[in-house]
């Protein structure tokens, strides 16, 4: 299995530097990974350096808590718009999600999908399921998915508990088809992107991209 055209290669540490940055898009230039995902600061120059390929530059918003105000999600949408992203990666509010305001999940989904359509920009909905119950997951699927988003996300990477098989499979078996599947947090070999994939994950996070590969090499 060729993981390469399922992942994000991803760096969000609080001290990426650009001479990391400039690492990470020459390595998805020549494994040809999905897409880069970098902190907002960097949209631009990632853009840069992945423009005349087939690379797609992600970042993150409402990283990595989520519980921002939707006015400040909206500005750092806009920002990264106008640098050339591709793809935003949005942490929904995981307060409101333990606190039960399911109508302000709604309104801030409203607020902010209209913006990223608009500019025909992917959104990737992340919901950190490794501190969600089954339930809350389930009704994520259902608000998330049915307004039409391009995926969901399992983890930020921040969360004590990442991505798991079976948090891939409940969101599969309760996502329309046409909502895909990202799996992020803690994803460091071979057979546990494989295994995710099998789940139903069509996209991976991960900051040990080139190591996977490496080892699928090797296993093959």
């Amino acid at each position: 299995m060729n993981l390469a055209p399922f992942i994000d290669h991803t760096i969000l540490k609080p001290v990426t530097t650009i001479t990391e940055v400039e690492k990470l898009c020459s390595e998805a230039l020549h494994y040809k990974f999905a897409a880069v995902c970098v902190p907002p600061l960097f949209v631009k120059k990632a853009k840069s350096l992945v423009q005349h390929s087939q690379v797609k530059v992600a970042t993150v918003i409402g990283f990595p808590f989520g519980y921002s105000a939707i006015e400040a999600k909206v500005a750092e949408i806009v920002l990264a718009i106008i640098d050339g992203v591709d793809e935003l990666d949005v942490v929904i509010n995981i307060s409101a999600i333990k606190n039960n305001d399911w109508q302000f999940l709604a309104n801030e989904l409203n607020t902010i999908l209209p913006i990223i359509k608009k500019q025909q920009k992917v959104i990737k909905v992340i919901i950190e399921s490794g501190i969600l119950t089954n339930e809350e997951i389930i009704k994520c699927c259902d608000l998330y998915g049915i307004a039409g988003v391009d995926f969901m996300k399992t983890s930020t990477g921040y969360a004590e508990k990442g991505a798991t098989v079976e948090a891939v499979a409940l969101m599969r078996q309760h996502l329309a088809d046409g909502v895909r599947i990202k799996a992020s947090g803690g994803i460091k070999t071979f057979i546990f992107a494989k295994q995710l994939i099998e789940a139903g994950a069509s996209r991976l996070g991960c900051s040990s991209s080139v190591q996977i590969l490496q080892e699928a090499d090797q296993l093959n």
